[in-house]
């Protein structure tokens, strides 16, 4: 079952790889500390984990 996620960018990408900016920018976080709201599906994990140390989420209750 697909769950609601919480991500927020909580360290800069500045100084980071490429890879990693398109990867924040493709999950629609472009500012510090402005939650985005996704749904867990398998591509959104994988994204999220590859930029796991500059994230913090939190699973929601419902959209």
């Amino acid at each position: 079952m697909v769950k609601p996620i919480q991500v927020s960018l909580v360290k800069s990408p500045i100084g980071r790889p490429e890879k990693h900016r398109r990867i924040l920018r493709a999950l629609g976080l472009t500012k510090m500390h402005r939650p985005v709201n996704l749904y867990s599906s398998p591509q959104v994990l994988g994204a999220v984990r590859k930029v796991i140390h500059l994230v913090k989420v939190v699973e929601r209750q419902g959209l």
